[in-house]
């Protein structure tokens, strides 16, 4: 006579776990996980096709070819710059020394030009990712990313335009240092009132968000604290001085050059994975955001996980709002704090990287790379109208958004349809005994 094995129960007369993990009460971050080890990379490389091929309709629709649109804002993004292989010469960064190169490196042709910008709007992307990947990783649910982004930047122009008389290396540090405390302190308010009082992440951080919106529209607006000291009437802060700015590794930095920040977006990645997967915190974070019941017993605070994995989400949002400032930016207005969306992408990246360092840091090219290939300044106008292409940078966004949420509902059917399979063979197996 075959029994089918029981899950059990332990001391408190809960069920165990069994042979199923998922099967009692799976966290956000639990449920994430067997997303990720039954997708693997074929679901969003899947999700991101399906996304294309739909917009690819929408092109049609309008009456233009989709092949021809894809291969504009491909060429917009300057990601053809990878197959202009030839024989030229590169300087190294920070140097005089020049060196053979397979690549042409000269940013007065388009496709080098373009490959910068792409890689200017994917650094911050990378970090914004980070945040809300981080976050997730411990249970929980980063909406405020743009807020530690604004709150980054401001404190960000605060320094670099304030403190005149430092030195470079030091007027530098100091900046993206405080910036990025302050992108924590931030997302630590939220991570506090959630350990305190339980209040939830999503609603704190989307109240901090527009905390963020409003306090930096008035610090930077006519008759702000930090307006500027040339034209007041004009609703910007002062620039931040040479002494502070990253240096330029890649084109001309009067034309946003790219900086070496994105040095340090990719150390973050690397951080990040350090973080997660080889110390006694990752350890902790992870295991809140499998089971914080369980974490809690095992002897992991949970209440303190809850604030560092959220100060350390908002770290790397600071980040990125002062790498924006002190490489290419310069300065910060009202109309860029009310109408960059930095911080809301990254939830879009974190999402389609599937929350791991190295499909945050390609998706997060993949979105750099589709906003600045249908931008007015890299598409041809003669194959997909420019103020149509941005609203079709969106609806891929959106798409793939939706898709990847779709494809957790799918497989979550799969494993319902599982279980109810194996607990319809139970009493069939009984009765024949």
């Amino acid at each position: 006579m075959s029994e089918p094995e029981s899950t059990g129960v332990d001391r408190d007369g809960a069920p165990t776990l069994g042979e199923d993990p998922e099967a009692y009460a799976p966290s956000v971050a639990g449920r994430l996980a067997f997303y990720q080890r039954a997708g693997g990379i074929v679901t969003p490389l899947t999700t991101t096709i399906v996304a294309f091929l739909m917009g690819g309709i929408v092109v049609l629709s309008t009456h233009h070819n989709p092949l021809r649109t894809y291969k504009a804002i491909f060429e917009g993004a300057g990601l053809n710059w990878f197959f202009h292989v030839g024989s030229h010469h590169i300087t190294v960064p920070f140097t005089q020394t020049h060196v053979w190169f397979w690549w042409d490196t000269n940013t007065s042709h388009t496709a080098a030009y373009n490959l910068t910008q792409t890689l200017l709007t994917t650094t911050p992307l990378i970090l914004t990712g980070l945040a809300v990947a981080f976050a997730f990783r411990c249970g929980l649910f980063n909406i405020g990313g743009q807020g530690q982004y604004l709150v980054g930047a401001i404190v960000g122009v605060y320094i670099g335009s304030r403190f005149t008389t430092m030195p470079h290396l030091p007027h530098l540090l100091f900046g993206l240092v405080a910036a990025a405390l302050g992108g924590a302190l931030w997302a630590a308010i939220a991570g506090a009132l959630k350990a305190s009082v339980g209040a939830h992440e999503v609603i704190t951080t989307i109240m901090l968000n527009w905390i963020a919106y409003w306090g930096g529209s008035y610090l930077v607006g006519r008759g702000g604290p930090l307006r500027n000291h040339v034209d007041q009437s004009i609703p910007v802060s002062d620039d931040v001085v040479n002494g502070a700015k990253l240096p330029a590794i890649w084109g001309n930095p009067h034309l946003q050059a790219l900086h070496a920040g994105i040095f340090i977006a990719l150390g973050a990645l690397i951080a990040f994975y350090v973080i997660l997967n080889r110390t006694t915190l990752g350890y902790e974070v992870r295991a809140v955001g499998f089971n914080p019941e369980a974490a809690r017993y095992g002897g992991i605070s949970v209440a303190r996980n809850f604030v560092l994995a959220m100060t350390i989400s908002g770290l790397f949002a600071g980040l990125a709002g002062a790498l924006d400032i002190f490489g290419w930016q310069f300065r910060l207005g009202v109309a860029d704090v009310q109408v960059s969306n930095i911080g809301f992408i990254g939830i879009a990246v974190a999402l389609l990287g599937r929350t791991s360092a190295v499909g945050v840091g390609l998706a997060a090219l993949l979105f750099g790379a589709l906003f600045t290939g249908t931008s007015t300044r890299s598409l041809d106008p003669t194959v997909f109208p420019p103020e149509l292409a941005g609203n079709l940078a969106l609806m891929i966004q959106a798409l793939i958004l939706l898709f990847v949420g779709a494809d957790l509902v799918i497989l979550y059917i799969w494993q319902a349809r599982r279980k109810l399979r194996l607990t319809g063979r139970a009493p069939a197996t009984k009765g024949s005994a």
